[in-house]
Parts: C-alpha cells; sequence; structure tokens
C-alpha cells in the first residue's frame, strides 16, 4: 500500500501583518478605545544626533498614537516636551482637547540639536508637564500619569534618580531607544516590569510600528473586534480581555487558541535562524525563546514531530540535525546552548543549505513525511535569494519567514509558501516574537488515502453483487418449493 500523502496546515494570523494593523486601525476609529481617563506626556529628543528627517519620523509615530486615542478633557489629555541641552514644553497638557488641533500642534515641532539631558527632561516633566497649572489632574487611582520617552543616546546628565522620584510620584515610564541608544539608562529611566516598558528599534524609520503597543496600553479594547487576540477560528470577548473557541467539527487544542480536526502525525520541522551582527546579543537571547515556544507546540517524539536547527549569518553552521533529540527537554537544552554567531546576513546561502542538507536522509530527514522550514531574519539579505527560495518551494517545503526590525517584507514573502498572508510574519519589535510564536502552531492532517478508498468501493460492490445472487437463489429455491408442492399433491 502506498504511503499516505500529507499537508501542513499553519494555524497563523488571518492575512499579514498590515491586515491587522488597519483592523486595528478601524477598530479605533469606531470608537472601541475605552481608555480609563490618562494624562500622557511624551518627552521627545531632538538632540544633535536626531537628523531632521528622522525627528519627522518621530513626530508621525507621535500622530499616529494619538489618532488612536480617545482624546478629550474627562479621558486622555496630551501633552509634549522637546529636549536636546534645554527642554522646551512644546504642547502642556491643557493646551489642545482635540485629535486634530493636538496633531497639528506636533506636526510644527522643530528639532533643538543641541545635547541630550534627558534627566533634565524628566525633572521637567515631573515639576511643570504633570503639574495641574498645566491641565494635569489630581493624583488618583482612577487616572493614569504615563511618559514615553522616546531617544537613541547616552543621556549627558543622571536619569536614574529623578526616573525614580518620577515613579514615586505615580508616572509610569515607557522608555523607547533608537539606534546606538544606551541600553543600560533607558532601563534605568523605564518603569518596571522592563519587559513591558522599555522598546528597541535599529531605526526610527520602523519607529511607528510601536504605534499599536502603546494605543493598547492607555486603551481597553474590544480586542475580538480588533482582531489583536491570537485566536485561529472564533474569539469571544470578555471584560478587558476574549477567550477561544472552536468552529462545529473541529476541537480546542491545549494551549487554549488552536483549533484542530486531526491528529499530530510525522513532520520535519528545520529553523534557519538569521545570527548577524545586527540581531544583538540580547535579542538572540529571545530568539532562543521564540524557537523554544515553537517546540513547545509540536508533538516531538521518534514517530511525530523531528527538529533540526540551522544558524546562519557570513557563513551557515548546522547546530543540530534532524531525529537527534526527540524529546522536548533535550531540544531546548541545545537551544540555549546554541552560541552567536554575528557577522553578515547570507540567507540565500542559508536557503540552499536548507534543501540540500538539512532536508537530505542523510541528515535524519526521513522519506515521505512533510518537511517545514521556519526563516528568521532581521535584515535584507546580502545575497540573493530568489532561487534558493524557489527551489525550498519547488521541493514541495512548506516554507514560513518571520521578520524582525529591519527585515524586507518583500524578501519574507518571497520566501513564504502560499498563501503568502499565512505564511509570513512580521513584527517591528523583538519582544513582539512571542506573541508570533503562539500563532505559528503547526499541525499536520492525514490525507485520504485513494487507494483504501477505491478498495473500499470495490469491496463494497461486491458484497452488494454477493447479496443480489443470495436473494436470486432464494427466489428460485422458492418457486421449486412450490412446484414440488404442488406435485405432490396431483400425486395424493
Amino acid at each position: 500500500m502506498l504511503s499516505p500523502s500529507l499537508f501542513l496546515l499553519l494555524l497563523g494570523l488571518i492575512g499579514a501583518q498590515a491586515a491587522v494593523d488597519s483592523r486595528r486601525a478601524a477598530a479605533m476609529a469606531g470608537g472601541l478605545c475605552q481608555a480609563r481617563p490618562t494624562d500622557l506626556v511624551f518627552i521627545i529628543d531632538s538632540s544633535r544626533s536626531v537628523r531632521p528627517s528622522e525627528f519627522e519620523q518621530v513626530k508621525v509615530f507621535l500622530a499616529k498614537v494619538i489618532e488612536g486615542l480617545d482624546v478629550g478633557p474627562n479621558t486622555t489629555r496630551v501633552g509634549v516636551i522637546n529636549y536636546a541641552s534645554r527642554v522646551k514644553n512644546e504642547v502642556s497638557l491643557k493646551t489642545h482637547r482635540t485629535k486634530a488641533g493636538l496633531i497639528k500642534a506636533v506636526s510644527k515641532i522643530e528639532p533643538l540639536s543641541t545635547g541630550t539631558m534627558t534627566g533634565l527632561a524628566i525633572q521637567f516633566a515631573l515639576n511643570v508637564a504633570f503639574s495641574e497649572g498645566e491641565g494635569a489632574r489630581v493624583k488618583s487611582p482612577d487616572i493614569s500619569k504615563i511618559a514615553i520617552i522616546v531617544t537613541d543616546g547616552r543621556p549627558q546628565d543622571n536619569v536614574k534618580d529623578v526616573a525614580q522620584r518620577a515613579w514615586d510620584a505615580g508616572i509610569e515610564i515607557f522608555a523607547i531607544g533608537v539606534g546606538r541608544v544606551d541600553m543600560k539608562t533607558l532601563r534605568q529611566m523605564a518603569s518596571d516590569p522592563l519587559d513591558d516598558h522599555v522598546d528597541y528599534v535599529k531605526s526610527y524609520s520602523v519607529i511607528e510600528k510601536l504605534t499599536k503597543k502603546f494605543q493598547e496600553a492607555i486603551c481597553v479594547s474590544d480586542l475580538c473586534a480588533s482582531g489583536d487576540h491570537d485566536c485561529q477560528q472564533v474569539c469571544i470577548s470578555t471584560p478587558g480581555s476574549y477567550k477561544c473557541a472552536c468552529k462545529d467539527g473541529f476541537t480546542l487544542m491545549n494551549d487554549g487558541r488552536s483549533c484542530s480536526a486531526c491528529s499530530n502525525t510525522a513532520t520535519d520541522v528545520v529553523f534557519l535562524i538569521d545570527g548577524s551582527k545586527s540581531i544583538r546579543p540580547e535579542n538572540f537571547e529571545l530568539v532562543k525563546k521564540f524557537i523554544i515556544q515553537i517546540i513547545d507546540s509540536l508533538d516531538v517524539s521518534p514517530n511525530n514531530a523531528h527538529v533540526g536547527l540551522v544558524q546562519y549569518s557570513s557563513s551557515v553552521r548546522q547546530e543540530f540535525p534532524l531525529g537527534l533529540y526527540n524529546n522536548k527537554k533535550d531540544l531546548k537544552d541545545a537551544v540555549k546552548k546554541m552560541d552567536y554567531m554575528e557577522k553578515g546576513t547570507m540567507t540565500g546561502q542559508a536557503l540552499h543549505y536548507l534543501s540540500d542538507n538539512s532536508f537530505s536522509p542523510s541528515q535524519g530527514a526521513r522519506p515521505g513525511v512533510t518537511k517545514v522550514g521556519i526563516v528568521f531574519t532581521d535584515g535584507r539579505s546580502q545575497d540573493y535569494i530568489g532561487e534558493a527560495a524557489k527551489k525550498a518551494k519547488e521541493n514541495g517545503y512548506r516554507m514560513y519567514a518571520v521578520g524582525v526590525g529591519s527585515a524586507v517584507e518583500n524578501e519574507l514573502k518571497e520566501i513564504a509558501s502560499e498563501p503568502t498572508g499565512e505564511h509570513y510574519f512580521y513584527t517591528a519589535d523583538f519582544k513582539a516574537m512571542s506573541q508570533i510564536a503562539k500563532k505559528l502552531q503547526i499541525n499536520i492532517c492525514k490525507d485520504e488515502d485513494p487507494c483504501e478508498c477505491d478498495s473500499l468501493v470495490k469491496f463494497q460492490k461486491k458484497v452488494e453483487e454477493a447479496v443480489q445472487a443470495l436473494t436470486k437463489k432464494n427466489i428460485l429455491y422458492k418457486g421449486m418449493s412450490k412446484r414440488i408442492a404442488l406435485l405432490e399433491n396431483k400425486i395424493v
């Protein structure tokens, strides 16, 4: 009997990230953002290191966050502080009570182009911007006080002590670092937990992709209506949260998000991980956590899911082949021990390695088993990927592409299998990779074996023919019995 054919279902995002963002924007515009009363002050660095074009991108980010808020005297009040070597109060909390007025005021802000006195700016926010005289409301458990700092350098003054005073005054501080920012001082400014309050982007060109996070920090939304959930099929709204359900004929999996109409079966999964210098060591640790999250969702065993791991930069290095580890614990331990390569980004070379080596029988790949490739990268490839990406898909591999930061979405789409919208993921922030991992669930289902189906039809046809033959014999038998009875009566 022939081996049954297999196909892979990805329990992923409905559409591309852009579609999610547009649904979110529509939800905000439709009044789904219900913010508690909030005094929000942006503290933006316009020192010499911030180019005029980059400062314009910061203003676009501010405008997009404001656009998604419920602005008003009784809801969200917004202020803006501009700083370099000195501090300028551009917009006070009492100045504008409409989105249009706020956005217009933000568009007129000009960079100061001197030093970087971040501590001075925080002190100004504490003493002036969040004062009642500038439109702040009296401190109350019912009113949030939020400061969002955007900076790209090392402060020339102390930030730790003044940030502590701001926290003590009830101000929640979010710190966004760009480019060559000093991460140590960024963490000194931000509120706890740091994972929620510190963000890093490689350049100002991608800062606006953090918009959604800061709208969520202020808004309490209908997460189902906005599309900001990780349910595969059905999302049910609950106060401030949601729960997942499945359509008829499907079962909710143990993760509480995924739905399945079939059981897990054999598949070979290989991770192709970008270890280039631009990742940075702290983010490489987040990449490892991402891989481990995916592994946790698989049915790893000798007969079901096998996992391999390849890292690449200017060269390609196999961390471990398929089938070397057949349980989750050993796999996760091996991932944690992976050393960071640094150097370049040769994604095309890595894709060739996937086809020529990772999925070959000599490296543990199993014949007749579905092959799944998960590619992660944070930047533009330094070599041509087209031919290698095409070859992988022509070989029948299911290819998923995950991009972060400066990853090129057109390259991700070129790597991803069809339908492209369901096979590639993008986020501006490494910390958001955990959300992608929650959505990227792999399930394997068996196709019906046409041979088995034909055999069943033939068997059924034979049974029907046999029944018909028996019926005819029975009729003949009954007819013969009748004739014998008549003859017997005549003889008598």
